[in-house]
């Protein structure tokens, strides 16, 4: 038999999971809207224009409201995700970059998208298991 977590400690743990995907994707969306040097040249050798970076910027930041939000965080995780295989499909097949840090990224972002509440209830409204209205790690 399995032993169970202290909902209290779990819910402390997929906080503290949220606030370090929120603060990541906090850091890259400001680079991107500041014009940082390095993101202007990753994204001049794309080669799809700046229009691209400050749009990419605006959905991280969204996503990270999203994330921080109880009821929103798994569809701030899949926000999040998307642009997650953007930057590791770019780094593979155009900037050749570093991929360690997009799997590590991808891989607790994946975690919130997983430990929120179902997108369809987010969409549809409804209630969850047992009647309830919100998810218990909330």
């Amino acid at each position: 038999m399995a032993a169970s977590i202290d909902p209290k400690i779990k819910r402390t743990g997929i906080w503290v999971l949220r606030a370090l995907v929120a603060i990541a994707f906090l850091a890259s969306a400001g680079l991107k809207l500041a014009g940082a040097p390095g993101m202007v040249e990753d994204f001049t050798i794309l080669g799809l224009g700046q229009w691209l970076r400050i749009v990419t910027g605006a959905i991280e930041a969204a996503g990270v409201v999203l994330v921080l939000v109880p009821g929103t965080s798994r569809l701030g995780g899949l926000v999040l995700l998307a642009i997650c295989v953007g930057v590791f499909l770019t780094r593979i097949f155009k900037l050749h970059g570093d991929l360690t840090h997009v799997a590590v990224l991808f891989t607790l972002t994946a975690l919130v998208a997983w430990s929120g509440p179902p997108v369809t209830r987010l969409l549809f409204g409804g209630r969850g298991p047992g009647g309830r209205t919100s998810l218990e790690i909330d």
